[in-house]
């Protein structure tokens, strides 16, 4: 019945283009969006909420549902299941498409740094509780914690590289020298022990501490590859393409790229710290309270190059809380709201777009319980907000990116798990609240 009822309002099979599922989500891309009858979909008895982004329809069904209404959808096999990303992606518009190609950038290298956030948190704990580690340990866990984040500019010029066409062997070469030894270390110049290279008129340090100016040489050296090559005869390419490559990619990076660039991510960090930094917790009750506005535009991607910048300089993410703190929020406002619903159905469908949201997935919260409601979606922002003030104000902020909420527990051993877990229930608390308050004076 939901499966029939869904092919009605989506203009029918032969208007589906590619069908796929995650574990609470239909996703569809189709010939013709104006066929699509969103509201019809919203209405159907059975559909936990609708919501269309980066160019998919997203069907909201929940855990285990979602995947019989995908069997019966495609029980002849005549629909398309594989390649959703690349249809989504061909429908973007430029700005939809800069920040998904920002966040494919880096959602590669998401893997390493959980990793060593999680074996920070470990052992900034075991310290705490005063185990005495030997210096040749201690000497060895550094390697584990501070590589990632030594050659953080290294790994993103090969994950750019990677992702705009370019060779990543050379990627990964090009970065490593940016941030090679005999290079005036940018943390040393930072501090007056040394002195950056002279050239002419250049001044020349590494690329330490920088996510952006090494974004830009990752994606101008992968161009720079592809226009030697278009010109390139093939029986010298194996050699002058890389040399080229590397040489000129190496030259705009040290002269021009860092000098500029750097300054231009030194003004968005002192911008962003600005407004986290206003007294009293205000800035990060800001953050918290806005943040899943982000989500539901599709800009959160955006935020990667804040949060790995953080990590790379400070060594500290305290976006990572501010996160977890805005989808607290809404969880608690979402429980709230779904605890006053009568039809058990629903209810049922609704606690399974809850779940995910203690893993990190908001979008079916959001587009299936919250959004609809105005009044339960302020509430969720000023939960947000309530615990984002509070993780400023208790200094809240692992070593880690890419994980939040639940997953994110183990990063905050050794950086104030305690305060972690009471701005958790802070944030759902004033969500549970505010929902009762704002809904009462409704009715």
């Amino acid at each position: 019945m939901v499966a029939n009822l869904i092919l009605k309002n989506v203009g029918g099979k032969e208007n589906i283009k590619v069908m796929e599922h995650c574990a609470t989500r239909l996703r569809l891309i189709v010939t013709d969006d104006s066929k699509v009858n969103k509201e019809g979909i919203k209405n159907i008895n059975g559909v936990g909420g609708y919501f269309f982004q980066s160019g998919q329809h997203q069907i909201i069904l929940g855990t285990g549902k979602v995947n019989k209404v995908f069997d019966i959808l495609n029980e002849d096999g005549e629909i398309k299941t594989t390649g959703i990303k690349e249809e989504a992606y061909s429908n973007l518009n430029i700005f939809q498409k800069s920040l998904r190609a920002l966040a494919d950038v880096f959602i590669p290298l998401i893997p390493v740094l959980v990793a060593t956030g999680l074996f920070m948190g470990l052992r900034g704990f075991a310290l705490q509780l005063k185990i005495n580690f030997s210096p040749e340990f201690l000497t060895l866990s550094q390697v584990v914690t501070d590589t990632v984040f030594i050659f953080l500019p290294a790994l993103v010029v090969w994950s750019s590289f990677k992702r705009f066409g370019g060779t990543p062997v050379i990627g990964i070469v090009l970065g490593l020298m940016l941030v090679a030894p005999m290079i005036p270390n940018a943390w040393e110049v930072a501090s007056g022990n040394v002195q950056p290279l002279h050239l002419w008129i250049f001044k020349i340090q590494g690329f330490q501490g920088t996510i952006i100016p090494a974004l830009i040489v990752g994606i101008f050296g992968a161009f720079i590859e592809k226009w030697i090559k278009s010109w390139m005869p093939s029986v010298i390419d194996l050699v002058f393409t890389p040399f080229l490559t590397i040489i000129i990619g190496m030259s705009l990076g040290f002269l021009i790229i860092n000098p500029l660039f750097s300054t231009i991510e030194h003004i968005i960090m002192i911008s962003i710290k600005y407004i986290l930094n206003i007294p009293f917790g205000i800035g990060g009750a800001i953050f918290g309270g806005v943040q899943q506005l982000l989500t539901i535009a599709g800009l959160h991607h955006s935020l990667m190059i804040v949060e790995a910048s953080y990590l790379s300089s400070d060594g500290i993410n305290p976006l990572n809380a501010l996160i977890t703190a805005s989808m607290a929020g809404q969880a608690g406002a979402a429980i709230a709201y779904t605890l006053r619903e009568k039809n058990k159905e629903k209810k049922a469908l609704n606690f399974s777009s809850i779940v995910p949201c203690f893993f990190g997935i908001t979008e079916p919260l959001l587009f299936g319980i919250t959004l609809p409601n105005s009044r339960v979606f302020i509430s969720g922002m000023i939960g947000g907000a309530v615990g984002g003030a509070f993780a400023k104000l208790f200094e809240v902020a692992p070593a880690v990116m890419g994980v939040t909420f639940i997953p994110a527990i183990p990063a905050y051993l050794g950086h104030n798990l305690l305060m972690y877990l009471i701005m958790i229930a802070i944030s759902m608390g004033t969500g549970i609240i505010m929902t009762q308050i704002l809904l009462k004076r409704k009715e």
